[in-house]
């Protein structure tokens, strides 16, 4: 288990492993895994704008159709924790060619489909086999990057996957008025065609020799299918730390969905914005802030790490990259929702909806700030589980930010905006409350239940 007295070690055998690859090929691997990373919340977030034309074209309602959002979600969950817990026992490699047959299939049966069942099928189906993107991009980081140096490959990858949330509604709006929702989808098929042939041509396998499953077998058949639990992941949760850390992270998500789900009722209704596409585009200062944010938050949260070595003498502490969490959970998350629920509220016209644009910009670096930091964290404290304890804490996130998006609409009906706002930005300094309680207590709460957690030695 780990503890404040863990050795910082100059040189170790567990060090060289992280000399397998080249730096070129590590920023290859990078931009691999943040593609496949960038696809999970582009599928999801493309296909919103594009309900009202499904419905028209499936002859169904708005409401049925939209039964999909929540099977998408439900979808990424499972996805995610199968994804996982196979990739501990095959490979990061082999798991990602065995998910993407599945994103291509799905994305040709949503544009083939004619009726609503056969849509709910096999939407099902595509976001499934993308669902390991984030989960298996996070472990790969932890596979290939030091300590010091995962916070900044994992301000790129969790950038690029946030940048999706953020474009994916603008490209799905502009598909659905000037081209198709079917079309859409068959290039979503194509894309993860290319991903598949990419992955297959030029990515590795990134798990340390000797860890993985299929490894430790004694006899091998030329295809071994075993039977692993995908849901004994959701078992590391029962961490302190860990459920401190996906709670904590989760609070502070869902100001990001309280500005961007209900935007056509909020700043598309203050500001007269009609056009499904000028509505997408709303979204683009969020995506920015994601994608500019994340290289420097990753950055930060590996110089506060150094920094605090240094302060320490060489002692390891993990809780000390969550520090970076400050700026963003403290001032630029709560304070970006309050000004814009009060702009939306009370000020109109041009200035209005620019100011609107920023506090957008805003909140896309505040998250950042947070869900950086906690990321590389899991990855840190449990870095022998790394794609595990991640798909494990997505997969929670997704269901209580699912459960928190369906109050957004109702809450903003009867508080109005501006409270509606407000109280997302009270649940983002509760999420940081948890963070300073997690740094001060970190030690404690390790000690009262040990998962598995990584020595420097072994990290």
């Amino acid at each position: 288990m780990v503890s404040e007295e863990s050795p910082l070690l100059a040189t170790t055998a567990h060090e060289l492993i992280y000399d397998r690859f080249a730096p070129d090929q590590k920023r290859w691997i990078l931009f691999l895994v943040s593609l496949a990373g960038f696809l999970p919340t582009f599928v999801s977030s493309t296909f919103v704008p594009s309900i009202p034309q499904i419905a028209k074209d499936l002859d169904s309602t708005h409401a049925d159709v939209s039964l999909t959002v929540s099977l998408s979600i439900l979808a990424t969950a499972v996805g995610a924790l199968v994804w996982a817990a196979y990739s501990s026992f095959y490979g990061r490699r082999s798991i990602y060619l065995w998910g993407m047959p599945f994103l291509c299939a799905g994305s040709c049966g949503v544009a083939l489909s004619t009726s609503l069942q056969s849509l709910l099928f096999w939407r099902f189906v595509q976001t499934f086999g993308c669902a390991g993107g984030v989960s298996l991009g996070a472990g790969v980081i932890g596979d290939i990057y030091k300590l010091e140096e995962r916070g900044t490959a994992g301000g790129v990858f969790f950038g690029a996957t946030l940048l999706g949330l953020a474009i994916a509604p603008f490209i799905g709006g502009a598909a659905s008025q000037y081209w198709s929702w079917r079309n859409l989808h068959y290039s979503i098929g194509a894309w993860g065609l290319l991903e598949m042939l990419l992955l297959y041509i030029s990515f590795p396998e990134t798990g340390h020799p000797g860890t993985l499953g299929i490894d430790k077998l004694n006899h091998r058949r030329w295809i071994h299918l075993t039977w692993v639990n995908p849901v004994s992941s959701l078992w590391l949760l029962r961490s302190p730390n860990l459920f401190a850390a996906m709670f904590a992270s989760s609070l502070v998500l869902i100001s990001d969905f309280v500005l961007l789900v209900p935007m056509a009722y909020t700043v598309g209704f203050r500001y007269g914005i009609t056009n499904e596409a000028i509505i997408g585009a709303c979204f683009l200062p969020n995506g920015l802030g994601n994608f500019l944010g994340a290289p420097f938050t990753g950055r930060l949260s590996d110089i506060v790490v150094r920094t605090w070595l240094e302060k320490r003498k060489g002692v390891w502490y993990p809780e000390d990259r969550l520090r970076a969490t400050w700026v963003g959970g403290m001032c630029l998350v709560p304070l970006s929702m309050v000004a814009s629920g009060l702009l939306t509220t009370y000020v109109g016209g041009s200035i209005g909806l620019a100011l609107n644009l920023l506090c957008l910009f805003t909140n896309g670096v505040g998250v950042n700030f947070v869900l950086n930091p906690i990321g590389s964290y899991n990855v840190d404290v449990v870095h022998s589980r790394s794609v595990e304890v991640i798909a494990a804490c997505s997969a929670s996130r997704a269901l209580i930010v699912s459960a928190a998006t369906t109050l957004i609409i109702p809450s903003i009906e009867h508080l109005g905006v501006a409270w509606t706002n407000t109280i997302a930005a009270v649940l983002a300094v509760i999420g940081q409350g948890i963070v300073f309680l997690t740094i001060r207590y970190g030690d404690r709460m390790r000690a009262s239940v040990d998962v598995g957690f990584s020595t420097m030695e072994n990290n």
